[in-house]
């Protein structure tokens, strides 16, 4: 090949000063003691390791059963144990290296040792520690060739390399090197920004004392303060000056007034219905449009309702701040039903409203509190006499819930031991002219 790339000639390159730098440690009593250290340090980190891993492991170890920041922090630094042999092996070569280069006058070979038994903590850092599939990608991927590169000496070759390679989008203009620092610290960044998004929603999630609404206001607060850092952190670090953000707001303003009006409203409207706490996760809500069902999520841009067949309804929040809301659940969970029957005319009425009290208040799950079962005569029908008893109960009266059934069965059994008739629709022909032969 007459005019070979650059890469090929640099890599020639590279493996002619690896060639001579093998045949000159060959050839040297001080390469040869340099690797008589390296191997010394190594049998007695395994040597080391062996002895004292386990009183460590015993004595990191917490108690079965035990919770609490400190014991999760014992079990993660239990975690941290495999590292625990070539990390003595590194501590104790750096103690060798300044002994070799004061007798020697030089130290490349066990600095080269030294850094390979970094490369192997590494490599054991991210296949046996890292549990996490995006830490444990990033490690396998970044971490493990990064500190490939640092043994081998030719890490700080390839970042020159790469801040050499520019990268133009329009009138942008960044290194290669740039961009992948800012893509591993994005991706590092967020990822922190979601593991602290869902213990600080845990931890809100799990103080009681305060109301539904607070909490999820509080969890909506910390996760824009926390991705807001994160995002203002990763600008900083990739070099982007922060007082273009003011021309990102305007942008974004202009394009909230433009096409992003209903966005922003169901935004500011979940902020209010927060901040409100008339409606919250867990109540049970009725819209204008029809909508039913409990609320079990509550968004930026929406509310998830579930109805009683297990099927979500996404409503935006806009509809809870523009619309009638029906919810069944702010006031407490006692709610109000009607059940209407009838009667013949033949009954004395007078005797109904104490039988059918009776009857439902035998019922376990009507209450007395805030009253008890009134029965109330409605009017004069067709077929019958219009009855209608009223009774509270804990809750809806649908999926789980078969209040109206039980009452009506009740209202049937005790009008039939009375002997009281429940009429039915009546009707009355009449026939004009002769019957037919």
């Amino acid at each position: 090949m007459d005019n070979p790339p650059d890469i090929v000639v640099k890599a020639l390159g590279y493996a002619e000063q690896a060639k001579a730098l093998a045949l000159d440690w060959a050839t040297s009593p001080a390469a040869w003691s340099q690797f008589a250290l390296l191997v010394l340090a190594w049998f007695l980190s395994v040597a080391v390791s062996r002895r004292f891993g386990p009183r460590l492991s015993a004595l990191v170890a917490p108690k079965d059963g035990a919770g609490g920041i400190v014991v999760a922090a014992r079990r993660f630094a239990l975690r941290l144990l495999p590292l625990l042999l070539p990390l003595l092996a590194y501590g104790f070569t750096a103690a060798g290296e300044a002994i070799t280069r004061s007798l020697f006058g030089s130290g490349a070979v066990i600095a080269f040792g030294k850094r390979l038994f970094l490369f192997l903590a590494a490599r054991t850092f991210a296949r046996g520690i890292l549990t996490d599939p995006f830490l444990r990608l990033l490690g396998r991927y970044v971490l493990v060739p990064v500190a490939a590169l640092y043994a081998l000496g030719l890490l700080d070759p390839a970042m020159a390399w790469l801040e050499a390679q520019m990268v133009e989008l329009g009138n942008i203009r960044f290194s290669l090197a740039a961009l992948l620092r800012g893509l591993i610290a994005g991706s590092l960044l967020f990822w922190l920004g979601s593991w602290s998004n869902r213990q600080s929603a845990d931890y809100i999630k799990a103080q009681q004392e305060l109301r539904p609404a607070t909490r999820e206001l509080a969890v909506k607060a910390a996760e824009v303060v926390i991705f807001g850092a994160a995002f203002l952190l990763l600008l900083n670090i990739m070099g982007i000056d922060l007082t273009t953000i003011a021309v990102l707001g305007g942008a974004l303003g202009v394009g909230i007034g433009l096409g992003l009006q209903q966005i922003a409203a169901n935004f500011i409207s979940g902020i209010i219905l927060l901040i409100e706490g008339q409606t919250t996760v867990g109540d049970y809500v009725e819209l204008d449009g029809g909508e039913k069902g409990t609320i079990v999520k509550m968004t930026a841009r929406a509310c998830v309702l579930e109805t009683f067949d297990g099927r979500w309804i996404v409503v935006p929040n806009e509809h809870f701040i523009t619309t009638r809301v029906v919810n069944y659940s702010d006031q407490g969970s006692a709610n109000r039903y009607e059940a209407p029957f009838s009667v013949s005319y033949d009954t004395d009425i007078n005797i109904v409203p104490d039988i059918i009290v009776r009857a439902v208040e035998a019922l376990p799950f009507v209450l007395k509190m805030p009253e008890g079962p009134d029965c109330e005569l409605k009017g004069f029908g067709d077929s019958g006499i219009d009855f209608a008893v009223e009774y509270w109960v804990n809750g809806i009266d649908d999926g789980r819930n078969k209040y109206g059934s039980q009452v009506l069965f009740a209202i049937w059994n005790a009008l039939k031991a009375e002997g009281i008739e429940i009429p039915y629709p009546h009707r009355v022909v009449e026939l004009k002219g002769r019957m037919p032969a």
